[in-house]
């Protein structure tokens, strides 16, 4: 599994030969200039709510590649009237999708279109496949509902938010690590705007001292699991 962070909430995940984006924010982010979204592959699109800074590209990118998008009923819906293709999700339901099984989980945020258009309840999504678990958590605020993770899924990396204002802090996520059992967290949702900067050295030591690994990959940059 190949995860590339492409700037704010956005992710690239290459897995059974299959090309997941999640959140894709792209083009409206002077940080991501050097990700040409006309290049990126997409066999299906993962949202976890329907705000702006995180759906800003999915209509460009899923007409461009037939992608198939995933997200709760709302947001399927809404797509799914404009002609693209969809799959509707709710918490606590889960499908079998060729490239492993996608289980849609709580996340406590809110959620709407830029037109206003009601976006059904947030959430965050565990993906089980090639023997490799993660947990994207979507913007939240840490939750007890966490702790219902590990009870089905052994992790092997979460990814959480972790700019603040909006989301939870680094405090808050390493305390979302502990309920989620996974001590390697990638951090996401920070530093887009004044709102949610971080001082980077601060929260990797604070993730060290809690002996946990924070990784905060540059635009662009992959792990692989």
């Amino acid at each position: 599994m190949k995860i590339t962070f492409l700037g704010h909430a956005s992710l690239s995940i290459e897995v059974s030969g299959k090309h997941i984006l999640v959140d894709p924010f792209i083009t409206a982010n002077p940080r991501a200039a050097h990700i040409d979204v006309n290049t990126l592959k997409a066999d299906y699109i993962l949202l976890t709510h329907a705000h702006q800074d995180h759906i800003l590209d999915v209509e460009s990118i899923a007409q461009r590649t037939q992608a198939v998008i995933v997200s709760n009923w709302e947001i399927a819906t809404y797509y799914g009237n404009k002609g693209f293709h969809t799959h509707p999700m709710n918490h606590g339901g889960s499908w079998q999708f060729d490239f492993g099984k996608v289980k849609y989980v709580n996340a406590v945020h809110s959620s709407s279109f830029p037109d206003g258009t009601y976006g059904g309840n947030p959430g965050g999504f565990v993906i089980e496949s090639e023997h490799k678990n993660i947990y994207i958590s979507g913007d939240t605020a840490l939750t007890m509902d966490m702790k219902l993770i590990p009870l089905r899924t052994k992790l092997d990396l979460a990814i959480f938010p972790i700019g603040d204002n909006f989301t939870m802090d680094v405090e808050d996520a390493i305390i979302a690590s502990e309920f989620v059992e996974c001590d390697k967290v990638l951090g996401v949702h920070y530093d887009t705007f004044g709102y949610i900067e971080i001082n980077h050295e601060d929260a990797i030591k604070k993730f060290f001292s809690s002996g946990k690994d924070l990784m905060l990959l540059g635009i662009g940059e992959f792990i692989e699991l």
